[in-house]
């Protein structure tokens, strides 16, 4: 049921890293994108897919990880993604892209999800730098990078407190705790006076 996947559908950081994601899988999670919403259907999105060791190495210095946990660097050696998307815009297609990405990237992950993977949807990536590692044309605009893996930590919903903080935190055991306004709180039916 789609309820239950947009449930298990969670930001996961730390990853079974010996837990293989094929490249077969990779092009099945990106040709549902094809099937997806596209802003006058200009479909100006391209891949980058990975899921060799190297390659993931060399984007995952490029990367910056849960900005909130700030003594936390990211995931070490062993809980790094096994496989990631590098989503593009091609600029010479369209000249923005709307949110094609955000749409294409949500189905991927819940595809993902209910393959037993889950990911993490990145913006924070230093893009000149990943550019220039992989060699990436000047005309594709790196818009976002999606880790996938076999998730190694427990992701918990939390209502958000009277005092409206959003920032997600981690205990003891890997336990990531995420913060998520109630029903009541993001449905409005008062309009302006």
């Amino acid at each position: 049921m789609i309820a239950e996947l947009v449930r298990n559908n969670r930001s996961y950081r730390r990853f079974y890293q010996e837990v293989s994601i094929e490249l077969q899988t990779l092009k099945e999670l990106v040709d549902l994108s094809r099937y997806c919403a596209s802003a006058a259907n200009l479909q100006p999105l391209k891949y980058i897919l990975s899921c060799e060791r190297e390659k993931n190495a060399l984007i995952f210095r490029h990367l910056a990880w849960a900005a909130y946990l700030k003594d936390w660097p990211g995931p070490a050696e062993g809980e790094r993604p096994a496989a990631y998307i590098i989503v593009l815009g091609d600029t010479t297609l369209a000249r923005s892209f709307g949110c094609d990405h955000g749409i294409v990237c949500q189905t991927m992950l819940l595809a993902a999800t209910e393959r037993g993977l889950g990911g993490c949807i990145m913006g924070s990536v230093r893009r000149k730098e990943l550019r220039e590692a992989l060699s990436i044309p000047g005309h594709l605009e790196i818009l976002l990078v999606i880790a996938l893996g076999k998730p190694k930590e427990t992701v918990v919903i939390d209502t958000v407190g009277p005092d409206g903080d959003i920032k997600y935190w981690r205990v003891s055991q890997g336990v990531h705790h995420v913060p998520k306004r109630s029903l009541d709180e993001i449905i409005t039916d008062r309009l302006p006076t």
